[in-house]
């Protein structure tokens, strides 16, 4: 059946769907291609739900979150970043895409600018055209030294801009904004009186020995025009629980819990009791950013010399962003390797401007596995350039 013409659509289709479904339906495929650990979740956060279940936690939770969550994620970003962040200005949500989705629904309006800094998660920038805006993306300046922010480029983009979306560290590129970064980018949104929502999704998983990277959250005032979206999704491993949180300017949280409310209604409280479970687990967050940092061991030792090949070890994240010389077409290199070599891998031009040319893996694998699939995947260098 041919699907209605008066429907709202994100746009073209991304070709990491394309890449993922062709996995899925070869099966036996080494899946990297997902922002998604192999490791399993805490098993006090499996506990917790399990408990909250038998107990009877299964009905209709206050919209902004179960208020001990709420309290308990005030703490820890207090503890984690340079300024208090009060449990007021916390709102739960069901993942960080949904805490994303929350904030444009109270920011964005058809016709409104949302810059985005690029390359970047597609959902962001598909969510703003959704809603009618224009998305202006900026892109990481890629050189000797890695990814950086223009700045003056960002200053021109946000000339007339609704919001700014910020992923830092960033999916896919790894790159982390420094304290200089952030604090400028803030005042140039002060001055021009534009919004930031930032994606602090990856904020612990920092490989130079900081409990977390540089966040909007260490410079801006209760007050400032600022949103920052978190999830249990990767520093937990917990993609499948799907609760995040949203950090909101003072006052506005009843507003932004009204949102939720049209939005997802709420989040399951079982869920909700395995994530206050997971903060509590002090060292989970440690271990798995180890066994992160084993994996981008392998990739980085084994992309370190490859001819044609462009990579610079990440530093943050768990993703590989790994350039290949001349390539032009990364879907259909990814639907090459997907199809003739087992392994999936994200397509570079999926995350936008500056995107094309590379391939983006996930390296939070088992490390045996892992270290097969990259084995493999180094020794089709010859052939993962097309010929003309």
């Amino acid at each position: 059946m041919r699907a209605p013409d008066d429907i709202v659509r994100v746009g073209t289709a991304s070709p990491l769907v394309g890449v993922a479904r062709e996995a899925f339906r070869l099966g036996d495929v080494d899946f990297l291609c997902f922002g998604e650990s192999d490791h399993p979740a805490p098993a006090s956060a499996v506990a917790a739900l399990r408990d909250a279940l038998e107990r009877g936690e299964t009905r209709y939770p206050d919209i902004r979150g179960l208020p001990v969550l709420r309290t308990a994620l005030a703490a820890y970003l207090s503890t984690l970043h340079r300024r208090v962040v009060a449990e007021p200005r916390i709102a739960v949500t069901a993942s960080g895409m949904a805490a994303v989705n929350v904030a444009f629904s109270a920011l964005l309006r058809e016709g409104d600018v949302a810059v985005v800094v690029s390359p970047s998660w597609p959902n962001p920038a598909n969510l703003a055209r959704t809603r009618g805006a224009v998305v202006r993306e900026v892109a990481l300046v890629h050189g000797e030294a890695g990814f950086t922010v223009d700045l003056d480029a960002l200053e021109h983009a946000l000339a007339g801009a609704r919001l700014l979306f910020l992923n830092s560290p960033n999916n896919p590129t790894g790159w982390c904004a420094s304290d200089a970064d952030l604090a400028a980018i803030l005042a140039l949104c002060r001055k021009l009186g534009v919004w930031i929502v930032s994606d602090d999704v990856y904020s612990r998983l920092v490989f130079d020995g900081r409990e977390a990277a540089p966040s909007i959250l260490d410079h801006a005032e209760p007050d400032d025009r600022v949103m920052v979206c978190n999830s249990f999704s990767k520093a937990w491993a917990m993609t499948g629980f799907r609760v995040g949180w949203l950090v909101v300017p003072d006052g506005l949280r009843d507003e932004i819990g009204e949102l939720i409310e049209v939005t997802h209604s709420g989040v399951a409280p079982f869920a909700q009791r395995a994530a206050i479970a997971a903060l509590a687990d002090d060292a989970f967050v440690a271990n798995f950013r180890a066994y992160c940092a084993r994996g981008r061991a392998i990739v980085d030792a084994a992309f370190a010399d490859v001819p044609g090949v462009r990579y610079r070890s990440p530093a943050a994240t768990f993703y590989a962003f790994v350039q290949i010389e001349g390539l032009t077409d990364s879907g259909a290199l990814a639907m090459r390797l997907v199809r003739e070599q087992r392994i999936a891998v994200a397509p570079g031009g999926a995350f936008g401007l500056g995107g094309e040319g590379f391939i983006r893996l996930c390296f939070a694998q088992d490390s045996r596995r892992l270290e097969q699939a990259v084995t493999r995947l180094k020794r089709s260098v010859a052939d993962l350039v097309p010929c003309d």
